[in-house]
């Protein structure tokens, strides 16, 4: 077996002292631009590689967050994945990703196994949290921010699109675009996202004086998805437009609607959805959707997160980013209607 290198070894190889090295594999520690060259060659040239556990538990810092997903099937979501590793890791943050589905009792051994890491906060994405749940994480000290959901718990931040907005905009849309016949189609009701999206899009049609013609749960499953939709459309007054509450979901639509259904979008019904994921754009589908801007999403995620890891006891933060109603060919454009 090869010697283990160590920090001394390494030292001796640079002509530094052994706190240059640990300087040097520190984030955010001072070091010259000259020793830290001199170190890095050294490591370099010897195999070294610092140990990260050990440091922290010296330094009392882990350098961990905690990132917990509920699925991946939504495009949204390896997207924002890959972006929220990339900015923590950015800022010298080391990421640990768990998968968490909504079943009872499943997020609370995640974030028991989470906290065991000695994380220094830990980020969910579309994951509800308990206040049993949050209380705990509060007592240890570890900060929690909600990303892609929105909770009334005490101390606990979250950052979402502002899916009530984006929702009322699309009622607008299909007002202005004369459909009479307007239904949606929704996701999970125990998602925040869900209910906002629903409630705004409901309050447009209410302004107007207008009333759901259908309502079908697709709860951002595909199967499901592809059910609610050939129900809704089993019936002679079938609708003329339809809200998808995500993407995932309009995209399965548009393809029962036109393949199984041998209805034409957006001739005989317009189809609009929300996320904005990849595929929205993709010339098979070109959706008309709301989007959420995932980079603004995950850069006021990890200042949050930031925020209340630096400065123990601040305020929780709520914010809700704009997401602009994306125009391209699966629904009827009004006239004056532009991007």
């Amino acid at each position: 077996m090869a010697e283990k290198v160590t920090a001394q070894m390494v030292a001796e190889r640079a002509g530094v002292s052994q706190s240059a090295v640990s300087r040097v594999f520190t984030p955010g520690a001072s070091v010259s631009a000259r020793t830290e060259k001199k170190v890095r060659e050294a490591a370099s040239a010897l195999g070294y590689r610092p140990n990260v556990l050990a440091r922290a538990m010296v330094s009392g810092r882990s350098r961990m967050i905690g990132l917990v997903v509920a699925y991946l099937e939504n495009q949204f979501y390896p997207e924002v994945l890959e972006k929220l590793s990339n900015a923590l890791q950015a800022e010298g943050y080391h990421i640990l990703v768990f998968m968490a589905s909504q079943e009872a009792g499943t997020l609370d051994t995640v974030v028991e196994e989470i906290l065991d890491y000695q994380v220094e906060g830990i980020v969910l994405a579309s994951v509800s949290l308990s206040s049993d749940l949050a209380s705990r994480c509060q007592a240890a000290g570890v900060p929690v921010v909600l990303f892609n959901r929105s909770q009334d718990i005490d101390g606990i931040s979250a950052v979402t699109s502002d899916n009530f907005t984006g929702a009322f905009q699309v009622g607008q849309f299909l007002l202005a675009g004369e459909h009479e016949r307007i239904a949606y189609l929704a996701g999970w009701e125990g998602a925040s996202t869900q209910r906002d999206r629903q409630r705004g899009f409901v309050a447009a049609l209410d302004v107007a004086g207008r009333r759901l013609h259908a309502w079908e749960d697709g709860r951002f499953e595909p199967s499901r998805t592809a059910d609610a939709v050939r129900i809704m459309f089993d019936r002679s007054s079938r609708p003329d437009a339809v809200f998808v509450a995500g993407d995932q979901m309009a995209l399965i639509a548009m393809d029962v609607l036109r393949h199984e259904l041998g209805l034409s979008v957006p001739g005989d019904v317009s189809v609009v959805g929300f996320d904005d994921v990849p595929a929205a754009s993709w010339l098979s589908y070109r959706l008309t959707t709301v989007r959420q801007q995932a980079d603004l999403m995950v850069a006021r995620c990890v200042s949050t997160l930031l925020r209340a890891i630096e400065t123990p006891g601040a305020a929780p933060e709520r914010h809700a980013i704009e997401a602009p109603l994306i125009l391209r060919a699966s629904a009827r454009i009004p006239q004056g209607w532009t991007q």
